[in-house]
């Protein structure tokens, strides 16, 4: 795992121990809370300059690297929906997928029934974004090796994020959170209409991470 710095809410920064090959994160105990809003877009840099490393799914055993207990498996939920991640019997901290700290901070948000279905007239497996797994969507509607449900970044849960990051995010930043949402909302449509005149898939390949996508489109905006 590689360090890396973030800026920390009020001052200083939080050092994050981040797996680009399986995209996980380990926070010591609090840190996500910790995270600045500065630190959410830096994640968002992050992952695209490794967006094509070769991915490799997780370990059925995960150990604490501070103590080297077994990690126990969490479910935990907000108003997005439900996260899965890994925590210490000791309370060293946690292990999560990328795409489950996104669903905590307000990016993702998880399909509900009919998304899935849709979806899954369109292709039958995808990957999942928090270990890496591929879920058959035909017959799942989770991951069957770590239970984290299918997600995906969308424009209105990244609107309703940056609007929650306020001001404050845009002055560490200098970006706009409201330009950028407006901007992203536009390059939404612009790229669902294009996908409704192609057919048959809103994905390229038969097997997709619907996270990653969506990073990809954040990223191009944020280079403007």
């Amino acid at each position: 795992m590689a360090v890396q710095r973030f800026q920390r809410q009020l001052n200083g920064v939080v050092s994050l121990d981040i797996c680009f090959a399986c995209q996980g994160i380990w926070f010591d105990e609090f840190e996500s809370a910790q995270l600045a809003p500065a630190g959410v877009l830096e994640l968002f840099r992050l992952l695209h300059e490794h967006h094509t490393d070769l991915r490799q799914p997780w370990r059925d055993v995960l150990h604490c690297p501070r103590c080297r207990e077994r990690l126990m498996h969490r479910l935990d939920s907000t108003r997005n929906g439900r996260f899965a991640y890994s925590r210490c019997p000791q309370h060293h901290g946690r292990f999560s997928a990328f795409a489950s700290f996104m669903i905590e901070k307000g990016f993702v948000r998880q399909l509900n029934g009919a998304e899935v279905a849709e979806l899954a007239r369109q292709v039958q497996t995808i990957r999942c974004s928090g270990c890496g797994a591929p879920v058959d969507i035909r017959r799942d509607h989770v991951c069957t090796h770590c239970r984290s449900p299918i997600v995906i970044l969308d424009p209105d849960a990244v609107q309703d994020a940056l609007d929650n990051f306020g001001e404050k995010a845009s002055r560490q930043e200098h970006i706009n959170p409201h330009a950028m949402a407006d901007a992203l909302l536009a390059n939404e449509r612009a790229r669902s209409l294009l996908v409704r005149e192609k057919r048959p898939s809103l994905l390229e390949s038969d097997i997709s991470d619907l996270v990653i996508g969506g990073i990809e489109t954040v990223w191009k905006l944020l280079r403007r």
